[in-house]
Order: structure tokens, then C-alpha cells, then sequence
């Protein structure tokens, strides 16, 4: 007996020191299930999470989106040509059907990538603009219209399939599971949607092995179900941890947590583009005219009439830090000369006067309901405190199906539908840069720039610097570019930013969560302590 415990042991032992999978199954209980299999179909954050599971991209980015090398080892602009990059690929890496890795596999994802058809928000949209050429099976030159230096963090976004997948298969057949052929470190098993989605360890991933040989997902959209599976022992993590269960749970021994800052901002769009707006009216509920959210006295009132530091305490527990700018201080482009916007009702209460609003105004918040943490207390909150200057203030919110339609369109003349209404925002890319564009560049869809400012923000200086900020590779110069946006539309109060969201998990006090900016719950990051 002696010598078979020593036997099982020493197996046991050179396992765990070979990095072999964990004979483990974790189970995670998440708020959102994909919404495919199909990593590349719609750019959100679970959607990168499962694929990273078992597909991978060029391009690492890890839980602070610094990029690392992954399927592609190094990377680099031509010595006489800064608009065509150089990305060396990984050799001996197998994909789980079998099939080797080469650079034709990244050409046929290229190509069914741009094709794809139906998304929202397709992960192709990474790739425009972009010519890729084959040097040999493990070099590739991706070229493109001007120097362009999002290009490395751009290929962390769009996952690697094998080229009879990529030019056979469509999105349907990976949510059947019979394209879900990558490379990754787990392989697919089945999505039950609803229900759960499988995955088992890869035996012949190409890097460190997985850490459990089995990993269920089970979707929890109730809060209150989710923490119960968690305490009950049903599912090993939960993400998205309610903050009204936080306090009880930080002193919970059978309990632990990880709270890690998120790159997501959540703010406030003011309409700054119409002379009339739909849900801005006077005290006696006639329009008001001129439109007072025009007036940049008006926008910082608002801000100064905002205690961030009571709804970061009160209404997000302590998940949240005060937001002074669009990205928080560990996103490149950050500006650390803007310091934390002040709490100033009677100043706000000058400023509407000065004005010409002495007598404030009505107007009604939007927001959703289930997007992001506490967004309809938060939506409350600020109502409550802009009545109390003067902005006589009433709430709607509706579900994200119907919330994020109407502040993309269906206003007059493709103008968003409300006035006043909450957003998040986070860098996919880590870039602050990439960040502004999307959000305060000039609306100028047909470019692609702009297409997130839903309040119709305008600012040719700032456009000026952005365009020029994406062409610059000399980094601190970029970062000035974009440092010197940030701060132009802060003085513009361009958004009126409340706070910055911290992501937090809950889990088993035997495990360690490594955390990610970007929202992330995988499987990758959980590990025994």
C-alpha cells in the first residue's frame, strides 16, 4: 500500500510540475452568456471571453491590455516602410481537429471575418482597411493606408480559425459546435443556450496546459440566484458581485473576492446638437428653447451638481472610483492633469442663472436597466441631485435590447431619441486614442469615426489632434495628441462622467482570481492558492 501511495503520488507531483490539467471541474456562474460561439461575431466582452477559450488571436492582450505575443511571437514596421508590419507566427502549433497552424489560416479568417453578416458589432471592423499578404507559412505583412499604430492591439481582437473552417462554416455551425476547431487551450464541448456552455482541456495545446480539465458555464442573470449558487456550492465563481451583497460577503470566511479596476466609464450624454430637444422642458412643460443643454454653463452646472464621491460609498458600495476623464489613469492617453471633478450645487445653482435659467428646467434621465452595475440606482441618484439645483429631473429606463436602439437612432434626422441619458464605455483596445475617436470624434460614420458619440459632440481641435494622434508611432507624442483631446473636451464638458466601474468576482476562498480590466471571466484566470 505504502508503495502504490508513493507511486500515486509521485505522479500526482510530476503532473502538477508538467503543467498538466487539473483532474478539476470549475464551474462559473455569469451574468451574460455569449451571444455565439463564433468569437468573431459580435465584438463583446463575453464573446472574447469564451473564444479565448479554445481560439486564440495574434496578439495577447493581458489583464491590463498590454499586448504579448500569443499566436504570432514578434512584430515589427518594415525599416523602409512604417505602413506595412511584419508579424512572425508561432510554429508547431496544432489546431484541435488535428491540422497545423500557418499564416493561410489568418488569411481565411481575415477574409470570413469582413464577411460576416447580421452583427451589431462585427469583430471584422478590425480589419478594414487592411491588406494582408502570405511572405511564407509563418510570416505575414499587413499593410496598410497610412503609418497606424492600433495595429498591434487590433490583432488581439480578431481569433484565429482553421482555413476549412473559416471558408466552409458559417456562424450557426460554430454555436453546433462543428466549426468550434481552434487552437486554444480548452476544447468546445456544447452550448445549451440558457443553460450552460462546455469546455474540456485541450491534451495537446501548444503552451502551458489548462489548469481544469473541465469548465462549465452556467448564465445566472438574477443577482440575488447568483450569489445563492455561489454560497450553495453550485458554481465555484460568480462575476458582476451585486455591491448590496459586497459588505456581507467581504466578511464571509467561506468567501473571498476580487475587485480590479475596469477600464469602463459610465457617464452622462447632454444633447448638444439640437436647438429644441425632445425631453428638455420648461417649468410649465412647454420646450424649452433654446435647447439649455447647448450651453456649456449649463453642462459643467450639471457636473458640479454631481456627488461622485456619495455614489461611489453609497450607491456602488466601494466598486467604483470617481471619473474625472473618459479612460482611467492605467489607459494610455490618460491625462493626470485632470484632478477630481468638484461637488458645487450652489456654484451650479450661479452657473444656471448666469445661464439664463435662474428658474431651472424640467427633463427627463434615460438610462438602462440591466447593462451595467446599479445603472438605474445610478440614473435615480443624479436625478435626485440635479432636482435639488433645479433641474427638475424624472427617470426612464428600459432593458438593453430596447435602451441601446434608440441611442444609436430614431430621433429626428438619425439623432439619438432622448436628451439626457447614461452610457459605459470601455477601450477594447486599451487605448485611450482609439477610445476618444469612437466616442467624440465628429459624427462621421461612413469614415468610421465617431461612431459612438450619441450626443452629437463637435470639436474640429479635437478632431484635428485625434486624426493626427492616429497616424503618429512615436508613442509619447501620440500620447500627448491624445492627452491634449481629453483635455479640450473636459473643458468642453463634452460627457459628464460619474465614475469608473470596478469589476468584482466572487469565489471559493481556495481560489485566486487574477482579474481584467476588460470584464473578463475565463477560465484561464482562475487558479488553486
Amino acid at each position: 500500500m505504502r508503495r502504490i501511495c508513493g507511486t500515486i503520488c509521485s505522479i500526482a507531483a510530476l503532473a502538477l510540475m508538467s503543467g498538466a490539467a487539473v483532474s478539476e471541474e470549475l464551474k462559473l456562474g455569469i451574468m451574460t452568456e455569449p451571444s455565439s460561439i463564433d468569437p468573431n461575431w459580435q465584438n463583446f466582452p463575453q464573446n472574447h471571453a469564451n473564444g479565448d477559450h479554445w481560439s486564440e488571436t495574434l496578439v495577447l492582450k493581458d489583464n491590463q491590455q498590454n499586448a504579448k505575443p500569443l499566436l504570432a511571437t514578434s512584430w515589427k514596421t518594415l525599416p523602409n516602410d512604417n505602413k506595412v508590419w511584419e508579424f512572425k507566427l508561432r510554429k508547431g502549433v496544432k489546431f484541435s481537429d488535428g491540422s497545423d497552424f500557418t499564416a493561410d489560416d489568418v488569411l481565411a479568417t481575415n477574409k470570413y471575418a469582413l464577411t460576416l453578416k447580421g452583427s451589431s458589432s462585427p469583430v471584422g471592423r478590425y480589419q478594414r482597411n487592411k491588406t494582408f499578404k502570405k511572405i511564407d507559412d509563418y510570416t505575414l505583412h499587413i499593410t496598410t493606408g497610412s503609418a497606424y499604430p492600433l495595429m498591434v492591439k487590433e490583432m488581439a481582437m480578431v481569433h484565429v480559425v482553421s482555413k476549412k473552417v473559416a471558408e466552409t462554416m458559417k456562424t450557426g455551425d460554430y454555436n453546433a459546435g462543428k466549426a468550434a476547431v481552434g487552437t486554444g487551450p480548452y476544447k468546445f464541448v456544447e452550448w445549451v443556450q440558457g443553460e450552460r456552455v462546455v469546455f474540456e482541456a485541450n491534451p495537446n495545446y501548444w503552451g502551458k496546459k489548462a489548469k481544469w480539465s473541465k469548465v462549465l458555464f452556467r448564465p445566472i442573470k438574477s443577482e440575488p440566484a447568483r450569489v445563492a449558487a455561489l454560497l450553495s456550492g453550485a458554481v465555484d465563481i460568480i462575476d458582476y458581485v451585486p455591491t448590496n451583497d459586497l459588505e456581507s460577503l467581504r466578511k464571509n470566511p467561506k468567501v473571498a473576492l476580487t475587485e480590479y479596476p475596469s477600464n469602463r466609464v459610465i457617464y452622462f450624454w447632454p444633447d448638444q446638437s439640437r436647438h429644441i430637444s425632445p425631453f428638455v422642458k420648461t417649468n410649465d412643460g412647454k420646450p424649452a428653447f433654446p435647447n439649455p443643454l447647448r450651453n456649456i454653463k449649463v453642462r459643467e452646472a450639471i457636473s458640479l451638481a454631481i456627488n461622485r464621491k456619495a455614489i461611489v460609498e453609497r450607491v456602488m458600495s466601494g466598486a467604483a472610483i470617481e471619473a474625472e476623464q473618459m479612460s482611467p489613469e492605467f489607459i494610455f492617453g490618460s491625462n493626470p492633469k485632470l484632478k477630481k471633478l468638484k461637488y458645487d450645487p450652489e456654484r451650479a445653482k450661479k452657473l444656471l442663472a448666469e445661464a439664463g435659467w435662474p428658474d431651472g428646467f424640467r427633463m427627463t434621465i434615460h438610462g438602462p436597466n440591466d447593462r451595467y452595475v446599479n445603472d438605474e440606482k445610478v440614473c435615480e441618484t443624479v436625478a435626485q441631485m440635479l432636482t435639488k439645483i433645479g433641474i427638475k429631473s424624472d427617470v426612464v429606463v428600459q432593458p438593453k435590447s430596447a435602451y441601446f436602439s434608440k441611442t444609436r437612432k430614431g430621433g429626428e434626422h438619425g439623432l439619438p431619441s432622448f436628451s439626457f441619458f447614461m452610457m459605459g464605455s470601455g477601450s477594447n483596445l486599451g487605448d485611450g486614442g482609439s477610445q476618444l475617436q469612437f466616442s467624440h470624434h465628429s459624427y462621421y460614420p461612413l469614415k468610421n469615426m465617431g461612431v459612438g458619440n450619441r450626443g452629437r459632440y463637435n470639436n474640429m481641435i479635437v478632431d484635428a489632434l485625434l486624426a493626427q494622434s492616429m497616424e503618429e508611432t512615436d508613442f509619447p507624442k501620440r500620447e500627448k495628441l491624445i492627452q491634449d483631446s481629453v483635455e479640450i473636451v473636459m473643458m468642453d464638458w463634452g460627457f459628464i462622467p460619474t465614475h469608473y466601474q470596478k469589476n468584482v468576482w466572487a469565489h471559493r476562498p481556495d481560489l485566486v482570481y487574477a482579474g481584467h480590466t476588460n470584464e473578463k471571466t475565463k477560465a484561464m484566470l482562475v487558479s488553486k492558492k
